[in-house]
């Protein structure tokens, strides 16, 4: 199974705004994801309630998973996304859809 670590680039971590992203772009992905913090289980990238559970911060490594055909390019856009400072002028266009 593809994995990904990446580094939480958003000021308030996966709260809120950055996580409700991710989530919409989860659900977009023609394979399931799933993300977790170190030393925790994986939660389903689709749902929101379990990616605000997981209490990831700023600057915290977090491993993005996924299996089947679209694997790797679905962990490519994500871990982009996760990277990214969806805070700033940049989330909004994320938002947008840009």
């Amino acid at each position: 199974m593809p994995e990904r670590t990446v580094v939480i680039g958003s000021r308030s971590g996966l709260h809120a705004r950055p996580a409700s992203l991710l989530v919409r772009a989860a659900a977009r992905q023609p394979v399931r994801v799933t993300i977790a913090r170190r030393g925790q289980a994986p939660v389903d990238a689709r749902s929101l309630l379990s990616v605000l559970a997981l209490g990831a911060g700023h600057g915290e490594p977090v491993v993005l998973a996924a299996e089947g055909e679209g694997a790797e390019a679905a962990l490519a856009e994500l871990a982009a996304l996760v990277a990214d400072d969806l805070e700033g002028p940049a989330g909004d266009a994320v938002e947008a859809g840009e």
